[in-house]
């Protein structure tokens, strides 16, 4: 299971961990770029996001917040690819 796949299992998982998880699986890319660390950032914040929206609110709010959080996730993946 390679880094990828890890986070989104974690963004699957949502919980108050996961945020620590995702920042230690992401900090081998964080010197890259400035765009990349930038990218990484805009991710955690939204994973952040997401774990307040599924303890704190409706479930009909629970896709949106997650779906954002796999795009971050996607932008990451093609920054390092390019």
């Amino acid at each position: 299971m390679d880094c990828f796949e890890r986070i989104e299992a974690l963004i699957d998982a949502a919980s108050a961990d996961a945020i620590d998880r995702a920042r230690v699986l992401l900090d081998q890319f964080d010197d890259k770029s400035q765009t990349i660390a930038q990218a990484i950032d805009d991710f955690l914040l939204d994973l952040m996001t997401l774990v307040f929206v599924l303890e704190n609110t409706p479930e009909m709010f629970h896709y949106p917040a997650r779906r954002l959080a796999h795009l971050k996730l996607t932008r990451v993946r093609l920054l390092l690819a390019s």
